[in-house]
């Protein structure tokens, strides 16, 4: 959206999560996550990943994030609303 100023987000995932193939994915599917399901005000956030998020499964860590991010999300939005996931 013009004028629209987007929320920008950054991922922390440590060593703790797994080797670098476990936190990768992790870090793609929470992007996969960010992009399909929500719409955040303005800003800047951290999302910090515990070594728990690389056990769950796509569904869990969605409802997790969306839980964690409600504080956040654009106003007249709700959390959770988005697109399809891509094949």
């Amino acid at each position: 959206m013009p004028g629209r100023c987007p929320a920008t987000l950054a991922f922390a995932v440590g060593k703790k999560v797994g080797n670098a193939v476990v936190r990768n994915r992790l870090r793609r599917r929470l992007r996969e996550l960010v992009r399909l399901r929500l719409d955040l005000r303005c800003g800047v956030y951290l999302v910090r990943a515990r070594p728990e998020a690389a056990q769950l499964g796509f569904e869990e860590l969605g409802a997790c994030l969306v839980q964690a991010t409600k504080p956040f999300a654009a106003p007249g939005k709700t959390a959770g609303a988005g697109e399809q996931p891509r094949q």
